[in-house]
Parts: structure tokens; sequence; C-alpha cells
């Protein structure tokens, strides 16, 4: 079956008195007929927090770390409870799945995650995932769930990205600010200059804006997954568009899909250094398709150990590829500029001729 993952924001399930049941009840009903049609159906839900913080009766303003954990806590049984009451309308099943970066940081824990997301499919149940906000630091965070959803997306190998926003879809300017703003119905590609445009703005309910929206669309169109960002107050377009009507901004997948494990490397794990290399280095890679070797390595960015993701960046800083590497960066420290012959003198050992193989690179 092909799969479709719905990402719905903080802003489009919560008002000023909770969760909005109403508008979970129509979530429901069009995911249920996606379902329907032969598609397994993931959803990522924010709104843990905003619904928590209203039980709680705290505002927005000046909530340390603590009170953010017990916000989720109290609102994410709230949150499920809703989701599961209003598929069981339509009989559907769901399951809560709470997730943070670490589970994607580790390769195991990475086809777990993704073998029990599947296993579920299997039983036409909807697996309903959320940042598990409770117990997650900075170092576990993913940031908001839009970089979330395309992460799932891109571990499930979805066909499409439905991102549900407060707006109708890209807008040229802000459509709260400017009436002359103007829909951008189609995006073939998600430029540097188009993100300037977008801006890095920040909805008030949730911790992501068009700014995210756009990143996480840009990563997902990068491993094969066409995007549809589109207004969440009416959910039934999601339907409409997979029976062929526009509706909102459709960002285009780009022709060649990643693999499933070079899209992990790309998008999943996160870097723990950089490598600078040189002009050489650069074009065997980029061009040539070649491994990394410890000759065209200038400088080592960052602690990093076997096996941790890397940047490959220019003389300029622009990361230019990415990948795991097989030296930690002490050891890589001591080989940089060096012959692969000279690698084993250096260290008393070599585990690789390749500081990175090119099966464990992606030119970003």
């Amino acid at each position: 079956m092909k799969t479709i993952v719905v990402k719905v924001g903080s802003n489009i399930l919560t008002t000023e008195y909770g969760i909005n049941d109403k508008r979970i009840g129509s979530i429901a009903k069009a995911v249920s007929t996606i379902h329907e049609m032969g598609y397994s159906v993931a959803v990522v839900s924010s709104g843990a927090v905003v619904a928590g913080k209203r039980k709680l009766h705290l505002d927005n303003k000046n909530l340390d770390i603590k009170l953010k954990q017990a916000s989720a806590a109290v609102g994410q049984s709230s949150l499920i409870r809703f989701y599961e009451r209003r598929f069981a309308q339509y009989g559907k099943m769901v399951a809560q799945i709470l997730i943070t970066q670490d589970a994607f940081d580790d390769r195991r824990r990475y086809i777990n995650a993704k073998n029990t997301i599947q296993t579920l499919f299997s039983f036409g149940i909807i697996p309903v995932i959320n940042e598990n906000d409770t117990v997650a630091v900075d170092e576990i965070k993913f940031g908001d769930n839009d970089r979330l959803a395309s992460l799932v997306a891109g571990m499930l190998g979805a066909e499409r990205l439905f991102i549900l926003s407060d707006v109708e879809g890209l807008f040229d300017k802000d459509p709260k600010r400017s009436k002359q703003a103007c829909l951008i119905e189609k995006v073939d590609e998600i430029s540097d200059e188009l993100m300037k445009v977008v801006g890095n703005s920040t909805s008030s309910g949730g911790t992501g804006g068009m700014y995210s929206k756009m990143l996480a669309a840009k990563h997902a169109s990068e491993n094969g997954i066409t995007v549809n960002i589109l207004g969440g107050k009416r959910p039934a377009n999601m339907v409409s568009i997979l029976e062929g009507k526009n509706h909102g901004t459709l960002i285009n997948a780009k022709i060649k899909r990643l693999s499933s494990r070079k899209g992990w490397i790309a998008h999943g794990i996160k870097a723990k250094g950089s490598l600078s290399l040189d002009a050489g280095a650069i074009d065997a890679l980029m061009e040539k398709g070649k491994s990394l070797l410890p000759s065209g390595i200038v400088s080592v960015t960052g602690t990093f150990d076997i096996g941790d993701a890397v940047n490959c960046e220019d003389n300029k800083g622009n990361k230019v590829a990415k990948g795991l590497t097989n030296y930690s960066s002490s050891e890589i420290n001591r080989i940089k500029g060096k012959k692969t012959s000279e690698i084993e003198k250096e260290l008393g050992y070599r585990y690789s001729d390749e500081v990175i193989h090119r099966d464990n690179l992606v030119k970003l």
C-alpha cells in the first residue's frame, strides 16, 4: 500500500479553550476517507503542549522547560483521547507513538521505529505520532513537528506529505499582513531565494512558521516525496487533491528518490561535526562520485566518533556533502592531508582507506 503522512499543527487543533474537538473530527473524517481509498496513513500531530498549558491555566510567556514538559504530559493524554474517540466514529483504530531525535540518530532504532509503524499499518491502524516533549532535551529535540513529519515521511517511503497549516498555502507575501498576497500554487524547486522570501517566521501557538514548513518540504521533496501545504480548516481538501484537484501549494518531488539509507544520512541523523575539504576532494566527491580520502581534508571541526555523521564543507563553509565517518575526530586530525598509505604509520592501525566511503556519503 502507498503511504501518506499528514502533519497537523497546534494552531489547527487548539483554541483558547483547549483542544478543538470539532476540528479533530473533520481531520479524522478526511484521514479515514484516505485510508478507505487504499492508503496507509500516519498522522504527525502537534498540540500536546498547548493543550496542557490551557488545562493547567498557564500562559505562553516565560515557561521554563519543566513547565513545558509537564504541559506535554498533561496535554498528550487529552490529545490522543480526542483522536481515539473521533477515529472510532469511522471504524478506525489509532496508536500513539512518542518519539525523539535519537530514534533517528541510531540506525537500529530507526529501523525498529519503521518496522513498528509498518506493523501497525498491516493491522489497518493509524499511528498518531508526536515528539516526546515530556522527556526531550535540546540534544534530542526535532525543533518542530514539521521536521519530524518530513523525517517520518522519508523513513516510511511515503508517496505524499500533507502539511495542514493555519494559512491556505505558500504566498508571495505574508497573507496576514498584506491583502495583495498571492498564493503560489506550484513549486518545482525550493531555492535559497525562495527560502529568503519565506523568512524565518514563527506561529503564536506552535514552534514553527512557514519557514519551517518549507524547510521540511525541501527535505521531503529531495527524498522523492510530493508535498502539499494547505489550509487545515478544510482537511477534506486532502481527499480532493488525491482525486486530482488543486488546493494550496504543491511542491513537486525531485525525480530521483534517495535510497532509504541515504535519505536517513541526509536528513535523519544529525551531524556531529564537519570536515573542510580542498578543491580536489570536493571535485572527487561531487563530480566523480568518489569516496573521501584523508589527503583531501584540510581541517576538522567538532568532536565525533567512528560511525557518526559529519558534514563536508568547502573553504567558504558551504555544506557540499554529508556522510558517516570511518574515523574519529582525533584520528582524522592526525591523518588529514596524508596519503592512505600513511594512515597505519601515523595511527598504528588502519580501519579503512576511506575516511567516508561513497556508499555512506550523500551530496547536498
